[in-house]
């Protein structure tokens, strides 16, 4: 949408808005389209875009005819917005409620569904002011970004769209395309599940993301109706939790530390578990608990020739599976790539559809916030000030058709502060799209298993309000559930959440999987965060004199040894925290991602990227510790291969075939 489109756009926006009884076409053509050609084909085209694009920034564009005429006439055929119709409702918060909601827009970070909870956030800012709040001190939960297939999935099932893709069944272990109306898309028992109507079996089906073994394509020539009172969450309160089996593994001596503290004890072991054959020599044979076996192939894929599955067979098999294909991965040619400037997050490029919908974002919010400087107005949007004075100067443009100069948005900022004297019916937000109302509704309703947070009212009153507010597209939030946010272990939570809150000092026994060894070091506590809920602690470690990330998880014992944190200690960075902290020894290494994996280069904060045609990317990423990097790429079993630095590259090769020869090649 070029610079002149998103022009036009805003002033057939503000023709429709401020007429009473309508435009002609051909009034429109000659004073917003200023369209001589005489092409009347050519004409209806673009007019019928600009309306279905005024329609996705939530404008209703009205259709009106005289008495006894068709709509089919485009000489009688009038067209205007309705004022109120589009608007969102005055929504007045609390402290309290802000600060819950606050919370609720930061869960999403680099889902596509964050885009959309800051872009509702900042219409609920337009319509007033933000009240001065504190979030809870130190505590950032966060929603886990599900990779790409759950952003394609959101994006259909909005759109209302079927889509298709390859899909790893579990009663047969064998890959099939499946075609599926996504219903809704929710999160239990840690894993993403797809709920939708399956065309080839013509029945509702359950699908795990992490299941999906290709890219989905959206269908967007077809669509579909969902059931008028489904309800992601009621449907996944219906599915049972897998069953808890046992599995057999054979564990390097003296290794997997992690691994073995999960441990089944002889007297626990059942019956069935046992498997033919001895440990080779310098293992040693365990059992562990197990509910999914592509959760735990996941986990002793990483382990690489330290582990072997024994038992069952299908446990082995996923195993297998993965390592073959991350080995085919790392063996495949090395595509042509360029990389583009160094990025900054956001990663997703701005186009000229983000460009209007801050427009329309940006009138209310100088209506009703006269004055500021016009660098705080270009940070709130997270923009640049040579970006936003180019919105100011679109918008200054802009105005009734062949109207005066009163006629047009007024807006000054010659002196650094802007105020807005005319606003031409721009002056308060427009409603919520599905995804604004989903993002903010099912971050609030992902909450309630926080501590701390779901106690009181307030949770409870700011997502009625946001209800009431959205309309039909809050009730569209009940295609979409969130996962469980609250801590595994509560105590070790508090006890962290309190030296936050205390500045207290903290004696810490800890287990660090990559380094497999358990160590002691007191830390200064700074903020907790969370994916899902599996939660962190970012804290300044005395033992390395540096910030460090902890897993709570991994946390053997903890408790404050009574002295005071230092003074002037703060966390590495604004919301989110990031769970890699950058050093100056840090190496750069250059992987290749599949479309399914290329949410890893978010993950792991990538300084640049090359698109690839396939749909994959190409990434610099920085890494403090390369030794567990062959784990990383056997993890993700064929979503990510390393291409440079070369020796890391044929380390992880040689490392991959070393682990498939303990399944016999």
């Amino acid at each position: 949408m070029s610079v002149s489109r998103t022009e036009r756009l805003l002033n057939l926006l503000i023709a429709l808005l401020n007429t009473r009884y309508g435009l002609r076409r051909s009034e429109l053509r000659e004073k917003v389209y200023h369209d001589t050609s005489g092409n009347d084909v050519a004409f209806g085209r673009m007019f019928e875009r600009d309306k279905n694009d005024l329609r996705q920034f939530g404008f209703d564009v009205e259709t009106l005819t005289d008495l006894g005429w068709s709509e089919d006439d485009p000489a009688t055929t009038r067209y205007r917005i309705g004022k109120e119709s589009n608007r969102l409702p005055d929504v007045q918060l609390e402290p309290e409620e802000w600060t819950v909601l606050l919370l609720a827009s930061q869960l999403w970070e680099r889902a596509a569904l964050g885009t959309a909870a800051q872009s509702a956030l900042r219409k609920l800012k337009a319509s007033g002011q933000l009240a001065d709040v504190e979030l809870p001190a130190g505590l950032q939960p966060r929603i886990k970004p599900a990779g790409q297939a759950f952003d394609d999935v959101v994006a259909a099932m909005h759109s209302r769209h079927p889509v298709t893709f390859s899909y790893l069944a579990g009663s047969t272990g064998k890959d099939e395309v499946r075609t599926v109306e996504p219903w809704g898309l929710g999160s239990r028992f840690g894993q993403w599940y797809l709920v939708g109507h399956d065309r080839a079996r013509q029945a509702a089906r359950h699908f795990r993301l992490s299941r999906f073994t290709s890219a989905v394509a959206i269908l967007d020539k077809e669509h579909y109706s969902p059931p008028a009172d489904f309800n992601i969450r009621q449907e996944l309160d219906r599915l049972p939790e897998l069953p808890l089996r046992a599995a057999v593994v054979d564990v390097r001596e003296g290794r997997l530390l992690a691994l073995r503290r999960r441990a089944l004890a002889a007297a626990e072991t059942p019956a069935d578990a046992a498997a033919p054959g001895r440990p080779d020599a310098g293992f040693e044979r365990i059992a562990l608990h197990f509910r999914d076996p592509e959760i735990l192939a996941e986990e002793l894929a990483s382990y690489g020739p330290d582990a072997r599955a024994v038992a069952p067979e299908e446990l082995v098999v996923a195993v297998r599976r993965r390592l073959r294909a991350a080995a085919d991965f790392s063996e495949s040619p090395t595509p042509d790539y360029s990389f583009s400037p160094a990025r900054s997050r956001p990663s997703r490029s701005r186009t000229s559809e983000d460009q209007l919908k801050r427009m329309l974002q940006l009138v209310p919010f100088l209506v009703h916030n006269q004055g500021l400087h016009i660098q705080e107005v270009a940070d709130h949007f997270g923009v640049s000030r040579d970006e936003l004075e180019d919105d100011l100067r679109i918008l200054i443009c802009s105005g009734l058709p062949e109207g005066y100069p009163d006629d047009l948005l007024d807006i000054q900022w010659e002196n650094d502060h802007v105020f807005i004297t005319q606003d031409l019916d721009l002056n308060r937000p427009v409603r919520f799209t599905v995804d604004e109302a989903c993002a903010l509704l099912t971050g609030l309703e992902t909450l309630n298993g926080l501590p701390g947070i779901a106690e009181g009212g307030a949770l409870e009153s700011v997502t009625l309000k946001l209800l009431a507010a959205a309309g039909e597209e809050g009730l569209r939030a009940a295609s979409l559930a969130g996962p469980e946010m609250g801590p595994a272990d509560a105590a070790i939570h508090d006890t962290v959440r309190q030296a936050i809150g205390s500045r207290s000092r903290l004696h810490l026994t800890y287990l660090s999987p990559q380094r497999d060894k358990v160590s002691e070091r007191d830390v200064d506590p700074l903020r907790l965060y969370s994916l899902d809920n599996t939660w962190y602690f970012e804290a300044y470690c005395h033992l390395v004199d540096g910030l460090r990330n902890f897993r709570l998880d991994r946390v053997q014992d903890v408790y404050p040894n009574g002295q005071h944190a230092a003074d002037g200690l703060t966390a590495s960075g604004a919301v989110p925290a990031k769970l890699f902290t950058p050093n100056d020894d840090d190496t750069t290494v250059t992987v290749q991602l599949t479309r399914q994996g290329r949410g890893l280069a978010d993950d792991y904060y990538a300084e640049r990227t090359a698109e690839l045609p396939d749909g994959g990317l190409v990434a610099e990423i920085r890494f403090g510790n390369t030794a567990w990097l062959p784990m990383f790429v056997a993890q993700h079993g064929g979503a990510v291969r390393i291409i440079a630095p070369e020796d890391l590259a044929t380390s992880a090769r040689v490392w991959l075939e070393a682990s498939l020869a303990r399944y016999g090649g």
